[in-house]
């Protein structure tokens, strides 16, 4: 049975990969289909101000610090290989480090910034806000599921 800081580690691990799946639900199941429910130059808008409100540090703090984590949690799990659990351990920090943390920068802040490009009651911005909504939900739902799968195999980590 882990044990002792690696037992203090993974629980955080779990404790943050739950947190930051929370946000990409609550993203993925309300904020966007309400987002496409307003007109484009609203959306657009609304979008531009969240995103621009997102970078705060109690979120960056979650975001990146869990990213940190799941880092952390895999080179000690490499370093001190466990008697139980190590596979558990590598597959969550895998998951999030990729599947969380890799795919919001390769495909979810590239969006954030084209759209923070466009002014909100252009014709480009109405073009663009339906694809935008549909190829961003996509990833986040990708996002979503890493994160909720790395709080798993952390918790299976420690039965």
């Amino acid at each position: 049975m882990i044990d002792g800081p690696y037992f203090i580690l993974t629980v955080l691990g779990v404790l943050g990969t739950g947190l930051v799946a929370g946000v990409f639900c609550g993203f993925s199941t309300f904020v966007m289909r309400g987002l496409a429910a307003l007109p484009p130059a609203q959306g657009v808008a609304a979008m531009n101000a969240i995103n621009t409100a997102a970078v705060t540090p109690a979120f960056m703090i979650l975001f990146l610090g869990t990213a940190v984590l799941a880092a952390v949690i895999a080179v000690v799990t490499f370093v001190r290989w466990p008697d139980e659990g190590a596979v558990e351990l590598l597959l969550g920090s895998a998951l999030h480090l990729f599947g969380s943390f890799g795919v919001t920068a390769a495909a979810n802040v590239p969006r954030n910034t084209a759209l923070l490009r466009l002014e909100p009651g252009s014709a480009q911005a109405a073009a663009h806000w339906p694809t935008y909504i549909r190829e961003w939900t996509a990833w986040n739902h990708v996002r979503t599921v890493a994160s909720a799968a790395a709080a798993v195999a952390y918790v299976l980590a420690l039965t």
